[in-house]
């Protein structure tokens, strides 16, 4: 059996990712946490204010037998708008921007393969603003963010963010999804 693999991923809320990602055949774990920062142990409050540096994302670790790193990635670039620079959607700030983490020379080509092929294809129709940068301290978010989909799932932000969010990757990646 492969090792597992592990990549991080900031593409605005992290509620949104985690969301997907635990229900993806393949995937271990997803961890809501922040990265890329400067404040050591930083709290949600601190992240929120845009001054620590860093960015929510979620932590994936997946088993590359089963899930390969291009197939989360494409999951990634389907979930997100990676042409908004600090932002997604109504939420603002420099802690919602779309940037790859990389732990590895591989995560990092096929980071910069699939940026440039959706570059090319033009499938935006403006510039893809993903920033693809190796990864850094980890920090796991507070315990009320994990699995914060699953729990809240009437929620406001769940219900008019998350959720289309995951029908989008229901609907899309159909045949990714874990079993029931």
């Amino acid at each position: 059996m492969a090792e597992r693999e592990v990549i991080t991923l900031g593409g605005g809320c992290f509620w949104c990712l985690e969301a997907v990602y635990r229900e993806t055949e393949g995937v271990e774990s997803a961890v809501s946490g922040y990265m890329g920062g400067v404040t050591p142990n930083p709290t949600y409050k601190q992240v929120c204010t845009g001054t620590s540096g860093h960015v929510e994302v979620v932590q994936i670790a997946f088993d590359p037998t089963v899930i390969t790193r291009r197939d989360i990635l494409e999951i990634f670039f389907v979930i997100h708008d990676p042409t908004t620079l600090n932002s997604q959607g109504n939420d603002h700030g420099p802690q919602y921007r779309s940037v790859i983490f990389y732990h590895s020379p591989e995560q990092k080509q096929a980071a910069e393969e699939i940026c440039a092929e959706l570059t090319k294809q033009n499938a935006w129709g403006r510039p893809i603003v993903t920033a693809i940068e190796p990864a850094s301290v980890f920090y796991k978010a507070e315990d009320y963010h994990q699995n914060y989909f699953e729990n809240n799932p009437n929620q406001p932000y769940c219900s008019f963010v998350v959720a289309p969010k995951v029908q989008k990757f229901r609907a899309k990646f159909a045949a990714r999804r874990k079993a029931s």
